[in-house]
């Protein structure tokens, strides 16, 4: 299984962050899930990436030139794709991953989100999305999705899809369990 996660280029104020992006990182090298990530050494997305690979995991990374150039390409991976733009890099981690993960990070964590969460509802894809909510960091989203439903702009089955945990094992009988709503958007 390979999973994608999407995360902060930043480790965050508080150090929990950086903490549970180890735990998830550990927990997927010793239970032979495959990160996909994008591909940078800073931040969460370093700490993932290493954590993956100090428990023997393998971790592909999909790096944008521009940024490689700027020499944030993680230099350890199993495998580093490096891609022209931000459309290619997302458009690969979603065709290598078997499902997709948020962890804290800032716009271009939400954007990716979003746009995996919306390729699901949309039947573009039958991938579990899942955010992990350390901290409850993801509250105000939840919260939003919800304002989003009662005003009539969002079913409950699409926000009912977005898998919410903060703990590795739960996250991953989650994706091994998960369901696509199965109907295309109306």
């Amino acid at each position: 299984m390979k999973v994608a996660v999407y995360c902060g280029s930043r480790s965050g104020n508080d150090p929990l962050y950086a903490d549970k992006a180890r735990e998830l990182g550990d927990y997927f090298g010793r239970n032979d899930i495959e990160l996909v990530f994008g591909g940078g050494h800073v931040g969460l997305m370093g700490i993932v990436a290493d954590a993956v690979l100090a428990a023997g995991g393998r971790v592909h990374g999909v790096i944008p030139e521009h940024l490689r150039d700027r020499e944030l390409a993680h230099s350890g991976l199993t495998e580093l794709h490096v891609v022209k733009n931000m459309h290619e890099r997302k458009a690969l981690m979603a065709d290598l991953a078997d499902g997709f993960v948020a962890l804290p990070g800032g716009i271009g964590t939400l954007e990716e989100l979003f746009e995996a969460w919306t390729w699901g509802q949309l039947g573009l894809h039958q991938k579990p999305c899942a955010i992990y909510n350390v901290n409850g960091f993801f509250d105000p989203l939840l919260a939003m999705a919800q304002t989003m439903e009662r005003a009539g702009f969002l079913k409950q089955q699409y926000i009912d899809m977005l898998i919410q945990t903060d703990q590795p094992e739960t996250l991953h009988r989650a994706v091994l369990d998960y369901q696509s709503p199965g109907e295309k958007w109306t």
